[in-house]
């Protein structure tokens, strides 16, 4: 296995909860997508639960070393989660040619959160 590169990133809740309060369809039409927001659960958990996501998807696009850009967009990185609850990342568009451009086979995804912040971290490697 070889490292090819990492990302981490750092979200408040406090601002996903008022994202979800003022505009909750533009804010969740335009960073996740159908079947992220299908796994979203109750509404009680969706602060912790979108800023895990969002924070995952802004720690691979810094691993693969475009941030939210140009080719890579939101709709391209998506966070879901495997049968045993682990988190998995797919990738499509853009941000599927970057990787591949990079060598990454498969992810290492980490996503934790408090009752304030959400934190993931992401490593790209190569078989």
């Amino acid at each position: 296995m070889l490292l090819i590169s990492h990302g981490i990133d750092i979200v408040e809740l406090a601002r996903i909860a008022a994202s979800l309060r003022f505009s909750p369809d533009d804010f969740l039409e335009g960073t996740l997508t159908e079947a992220e927001r299908g796994l979203a659960g109750e509404p009680a958990e969706w602060a912790g639960y979108y800023g895990g996501r969002l924070a995952a998807k802004e720690a691979v696009a810094k691993a693969l070393g475009t941030g939210f850009s140009g080719e890579v967009s939101w709709a391209d990185v998506e966070i879901l989660r495997l049968p045993s609850g682990q988190p998995e990342v797919r990738l499509s568009g853009g941000a599927k040619a970057v990787a591949d451009g990079l060598g990454v086979t498969r992810w290492l995804l980490s996503i934790s959160h408090s009752s304030s912040f959400a934190v993931a971290s992401a490593v790209a490697v190569s078989d």
